[in-house]
């Protein structure tokens, strides 16, 4: 995947579940705050194990709009 399919789809899944304006907001806070993300994600999954990502991460893929391919 090359950088402008990357960003094309980055952008369309922010879109399609937060729509422009709050798309607009996110990408206007990352450019003006330095951001780690890293340490955002290390924070974020603290206290969570790899059995609660994996059961999160499915119960969201199951029951979001997300298909494998629909943002290509």
């Amino acid at each position: 995947m090359n950088d402008t399919v990357l960003r094309h789809s980055v952008l369309k899944l922010l879109i399609d579940n937060f729509g422009v304006v709050q798309t607009e907001r996110f990408i206007s806070l990352i450019i003006k705050e330095p951001f780690d993300y890293t340490n955002w994600q290390r924070d974020l999954f603290a206290d969570m194990s790899v059995e609660d990502i994996f059961h999160a991460a499915t119960e969201w893929k199951e029951n979001s709009s997300f298909a494998e391919g629909e943002l290509t």
